[in-house]
């Protein structure tokens, strides 16, 4: 018996490439599909979270959202790392900054992702997980943009379970070094691991929490366009 359609993804085996990129926001799924996709065919809009394959520069490629938050990414990744034989998928989503020298629209990439979740506890582990993406994935990220003329910084990311967050608890992650906070990528690089697949999370700084500088919805859904770049090329 066929595990799909699933109950979250309406395509049928084969509509995805052996790649996925990954943005939270299905407008923004949307617009990459339309404007770097030839020929994007919808493969998928339950709940409204699009999916697209289409091809770039001759590869097929497809984008789908994953929606907020590490459960919500939680089931998109591991539906498509289990149940549609995708090998990779790169999130590119937005982030908060934590490092004081980052900027807002610049480019990070994470190589591990701390968490406050408790989404690890799943895997009954004695000890503590150090969720990081693909070197694989990373090393190619990191040429592509460098080929660019982009300098992207690579680092950790803090994977939070809350966007708005009593604790306030930022600059203690600013002491350890920490890059940016975003909600998905800890999620992601678990599931990853456990499948066996390849992940990676390159995010654009959207807004600044110490400073309270910040982007529109329309900017982060339309003009956050290198990262996207970066991603097409290595997927």
């Amino acid at each position: 018996m066929s595990n799909t359609p699933t109950p979250h993804i309406a395509a049928n085996q084969g509509d995805f490439a052996e790649t996925v990129l990954m943005p939270g926001d299905p407008l923004r799924s949307k617009f990459i599909a339309e404007t770097f996709l030839e020929n994007p065919v919808l493969v998928n809009n339950t709940r409204g979270v699009q999916g697209y394959t289409g091809t770039y520069k001759g590869k097929r490629v497809s984008v789908m959202a994953s929606g907020m938050g590490m459960p919500s990414m939680g089931i998109y990744s591991y539906e498509l790392f289990n149940f549609y034989d995708v090998k990779n998928i790169i999130r590119v989503g937005t982030a908060g900054v934590i490092r004081p020298d980052l900027k807002v629209r610049d480019i990070v990439f994470g190589q591990g992702a701390c968490t406050n979740s408790n989404y690890g506890s799943q895997f009954d582990l004695p000890g503590t997980f150090a969720p990081i993406c693909s070197y694989e994935l990373l090393k190619k990220a990191v040429d592509a943009a460098e080929g660019m003329g982009i300098t992207p910084v690579v680092g950790n990311l803090y994977s939070s379970d809350a966007f708005y967050d009593d604790s306030m608890g930022l600059s203690k992650w600013q002491k350890m070094g920490v890059l940016a906070v975003e909600m998905e990528a800890a999620a992601l690089y678990m599931n990853a691991a456990r499948a066996g697949k390849n992940a990676l999370a390159i995010c654009t700084i959207s807004d600044n929490p110490f400073t309270g500088e910040v982007t529109t919805a329309e900017e982060r859904q339309m003009t956050f366009t290198k990262m996207m770049e970066i991603a097409l090329e290595i997927a």
